[in-house]
């Protein structure tokens, strides 16, 4: 993945389905220096444990590169612990059919 600001990072992700909001662990963008932008309009994430995990008012434009396949997305910065990235719902939907293409046949 790259940042806006020209950074490349080599990141495992996790896609979840049960995650509605595609976000990016807070710390990591603290480290990496990542430049944030202020969202217009705020909302609440929720953890898996359905504890709130804070109002989300900051984002990250990123462009995604997944086995060539390259777009550019916005990530919730959030605190996600030991987990850099995760992938929303709606990503994983729309992917899906590349992503079941690159499974290997046993």
């Amino acid at each position: 993945m790259k940042t806006s600001n020209e950074k490349k990072l080599w990141l495992k992700v996790l896609v979840d389905s049960g995650y509605t909001h595609t976000r990016i662990n807070k710390q990591l963008v603290k480290e990496e220096q990542i430049k944030m932008k202020l969202m217009n309009r705020l909302f609440k994430v929720f953890n898996t444990d359905k504890t709130n995990n804070k109002e989300v008012t900051r984002f990250v434009p990123l462009e995604l590169d997944i086995n060539k396949h390259m777009e550019n997305i916005n990530t919730a910065v959030t605190d996600l612990n030991s987990i850099n990235m995760l992938l929303k719902y709606d990503w994983l939907v729309k992917h899906n059919s590349e992503i079941s293409q690159d499974k290997e046949t046993i």
